[in-house]
């Protein structure tokens, strides 16, 4: 993990290998926003910021030699796009540029934080930005994570909690994303399992692991049917803070599926290059519970990593099975590639016997997100008021999740001839009837569906602080929520 502190000295005195500054993009050209640096200096670099390529938009991150009176060796401008003020273009250019700067020892980030917000957005952006994935390299050459970033603030005192905080956050967020890149031959569910143990050592995170006998006897049969073509079992994992009289009860429940194949209906081989990342909802649960732990949120919060590897062989479940959710709901499976919802079933059934406030589940859930939103919108749906809290809460981190309706005339499309209900229907809204299915399982609880399909893993270029690969998309999310509950 990166080494984030704050100061209050000045910037152009901080002995670092790099000194980044911002840029913002206006009417009449760039404009520079280097008052961290000695006058003359900043009058220059202002001048020649379009011949010298500077836009100040987003993502557009330049680095020059430092100038005279600068003890910094090269000087950084990053993008901020056209509001200095906004929290989520803070974050955004200062991870960008710690991204960039991969490599680097020591950086020192000097933008305009004009609040506390601000202050903590270039905080949070500086640790989600300083990430490096190299657990398969053999190249000595490539460059990990800057070693240490510096963020220069106005009062290192009132600083220090939003430090702390952004540290936890990116610990978490860092997780997921290892859990996400790390191939399929090395996380199966039971290697999943085990890597949540040992992230919540000395959490006070309490980890209980359901294997497969368990599984079966306690009639997890979404589960059993997804896990049975593997001849690496399924798990369902529980991890829970449960601090003295919580101010809420939150429960979370995540999709696991550490490959998915299609099963018997066999997704096309270009299809299944990313299906490494299925499992990115159970992560992020478990992502969020550790950090919520962490910080000693006052608030009760269980996961329930839902994880299984869908394979096809001569035990897969097929079309046309019938399999029973815990709770004795039955389920005619019409496709095997939408098994995703059976799993979860069975999770959010568990986390319901417990009596929770709210349940949300978070998935990579449907291609038809994807069609509906792309690839950085991730949708929300489920009981209004946690809809909009989610929407809320989303708002405040950071991250893109829309409201998307639950139409009840949809509904009719997942009717089944021989069981309660089928696992697919009508294929337009597509995203929208999966949620459907996900509500026929959490009766009168208060709940939410975030369907994170596309935002989990970006197969496109690195942008801001998210890297190629695991994005651990919905931490920051769940985790505000959390935060919000413990105030109520």
């Amino acid at each position: 993990m990166t080494d984030l502190t704050v100061t209050t000295a000045s910037p152009a005195s901080l002995d670092v290998d790099a000194l980044v500054v911002g840029a913002v993009r206006t009417e009449l050209g760039p404009r520079v926003l280097a008052d961290a640096l000695p006058a003359a200096a900043a009058t220059r670099l202002a001048s020649l910021a379009p011949a010298l390529g500077i836009t100040g938009a987003p993502d557009d991150v330049h680095r020059f030699p430092a100038p005279d009176g600068v003890a910094a060796r090269v000087v950084v401008v990053t993008g901020l796009g056209p509001d200095a003020d906004d929290a989520e273009a803070l974050r955004r250019g200062t991870g960008a540029a710690v991204r960039t700067l991969a490599g680097t020892s020591t950086v020192a980030v000097a933008l305009p934080l004009a609040s506390d917000d601000a202050v903590a957005a270039a905080l949070e952006g500086a640790a989600l930005g300083a990430y490096a994935f190299d657990r398969y390299t053999t190249d000595p050459e490539k460059p990990a994570a800057v070693g240490a970033v510096q963020v220069v603030v106005p009062d290192a005192k009132a600083a220090r909690d939003a430090a702390e905080r952004a540290r936890v956050l990116a610990t978490s967020v860092h997780l997921v994303r290892d859990l996400v890149n790390a191939a399929p031959n090395d996380l199966y569910p039971e290697a999943f399992a085990g890597a949540a143990k040992d992230a919540a050592k000395g959490t006070g995170v309490k980890v209980t692991v359901l294997d497969d006998k368990a599984l079966a006897s306690g009639g997890y049969g979404g589960l059993v049917a997804v896990g049975q073509g593997s001849v690496r079992g399924p798990r369902l994992v529980k991890v829970a803070w449960s601090p003295s009289k919580p101010a809420a009860k939150v429960a979370l429940v995540g999709k696991g599926i550490t490959f998915d194949s299609g099963g018997i209906s066999l997704k096309p081989p270009t299809s299944m290059v990313a299906m490494k990342s299925d499992m990115a909802g159970a992560a992020a649960v478990l992502g969020t519970v550790l950090a919520a732990a962490r910080l000693k949120l006052p608030v009760a919060v269980t996961g329930w990593l839902c994880l299984a590897e869908n394979m096809p062989s001569g035990t897969a479940q097929r079309p046309s099975d019938v399999i029973t959710i815990r709770g004795g709901k039955t389920v005619e499976v019409l496709n095997t590639d939408a098994e995703g919802r059976l799993v979860l079933a069975d999770g959010l059934v568990a986390a319901i016997e417990e009596k929770p406030d709210v349940v949300l589940d978070v998935a990579t859930l449907t291609g038809a997100q994807m069609v509906a939103l792309g690839a950085r919108v991730s949708a929300v749906m489920g009981t209004d008021d946690v809809r909009d809290e989610v929407v809320a809460a989303a708002g405040r981190a950071g991250e893109q999740f829309w409201p998307m309706p639950l139409p009840a005339e949809l509904r009719e499309s997942l009717s089944s001839k021989v069981a309660d209900i089928a696992n697919i229907g009508e294929r337009h809204g597509g995203m929208l009837v999966a949620g459907l299915f996900l509500k026929d399982f959490v009766g009168s609880t208060p709940w939410a569906h975030l369907d994170i399909a596309g935002p989990a893993f970006n197969e496109a270029s690195a942008f801001g602080y998210t890297p190629v690969g695991g994005t651990g998309i919905a931490v920051r999310t769940l985790l505000g929520l959390v935060e919000a509950r413990a105030t109520h």
